[in-house]
């Protein structure tokens, strides 16, 4: 039995009983699937994002540098994709991290190598594309996210790029091991219960945003439509959707929604997962954050490097899925 059903229940009875909205009509379809895929995702984030936080709270930003400044290179890149996707921040957090990085003696490759995986792959967008898609797709999406990300830091170190970074970061570099205080039981679980609810509060316009542009395309856009301009058949369409993601500003609870309406009107599993992607991991706002500590031409190498793994990783996904 779909455990999503009683949800399904409780979306035909508010559309059909109290909104009094005229079955199997384009306004019934459309109202139908946005609250279904409301409530069934803002449940889903609650469960799923406290159990994740719970996990964060024993990785903190400074116990994650100490791990990370200690490793082997490649070791660091793994280690530092990984942990990308328990420990997400949005690109307010860019100048911070990287700063605590590069002065706690991370290498500068493995600390892109987090920079990419941290808002790629978390776990906002594992839940929903987990609720709407199933776990092979979810498992698809961690895994190319990972290789992406190791793939990417790997390359960056081999550059030797380290002049392109503004030479302020290298200032007031941090030895020896961060000592943290112990937390309890009851610290842990009142600071999954915050993070949970202030997660919540930062995305739950950009869901319902999502969510209703997905339902207007599920009500009101014929099925053959975006096919026909962004069907797997179309070689331009991954690194079109790509190009159209990096200018927009939004998050994977905004962009999933869309993902799954695209997806049902007969886009290619690899275009929407590259859209998604390249929205996520090489948002504009971010870039022009990470000018004040890191030169034009490196913010090229990381946008290129990133935006062909994404697009190689389209293109595989629509000749495999």
């Amino acid at each position: 039995m779909d455990i999503f059903f009683p949800i399904k229940l409780l979306a035909d009875w508010l559309t059909y009983s109290i909104l009094v909205i005229t079955p199997k009509t384009l306004l019934a379809e459309a109202v139908n699937f946005f609250i279904y895929d409301s409530i069934k995702i803002f449940i889903l984030m609650a469960v799923i994002i406290f159990a994740v936080s719970i996990i964060r709270s024993y990785l903190p930003p400074e116990k994650i540098r100490s791990i990370l400044s200690h490793k082997n290179k490649y070791a660091g890149n793994v280690i530092a994709s990984l942990l990308g996707i328990i420990t997400p921040f949005c690109s307010c957090s860019a100048i911070p991290l990287f700063l605590g990085f590069i002065q706690a003696g991370v290498p500068l490759g493995t600390t892109f190598s987090f920079l990419v995986a941290s808002p790629m792959i978390n776990e906002v967008a594992l839940v929903l594309l987990l609720g709407m898609f199933g776990w092979k797709i979810a498992l698809i999406y961690i895994v190319s996210g990972l290789i992406i990300a190791i793939f990417s830091g790997i390359i960056i170190g081999k550059m030797k790029v380290e002049s392109l970074v503004e030479p302020f970061v290298y200032e007031n570099t941090i030895n020896g091991n961060v000592d943290l205080p112990t937390t309890t039981r009851n610290e842990r679980i009142a600071y999954a219960k915050n993070y949970t609810l202030d997660i919540l509060k930062k995305v739950w316009i950009y869901i319902l945003i999502g969510i209703g542009i997905g339902a207007w395309i599920h009500g009101y856009v014929p099925a053959d439509f975006l096919a026909q301009y962004a069907g797997s058949d179309k070689w331009y369409a991954v690194p079109l959707a790509v190009l159209i993601g990096i200018p927009l500003y939004s998050n994977a609870a905004g962009i999933i929604p869309l993902v799954s309406v695209l997806t049902e009107k007969g886009v290619s599993m690899g275009t929407t997962l590259a859209f998604m992607m390249s929205v996520t991991a090489l948002s504009l706002p971010e870039f022009m954050i990470l000018k004040r500590v890191m030169k034009i031409k490196l913010i090229f190498i990381f946008a290129g490097i990133v935006g062909m793994g994404i697009i190689f990783t389209g293109y595989l996904f629509n000749l495999v899925l």
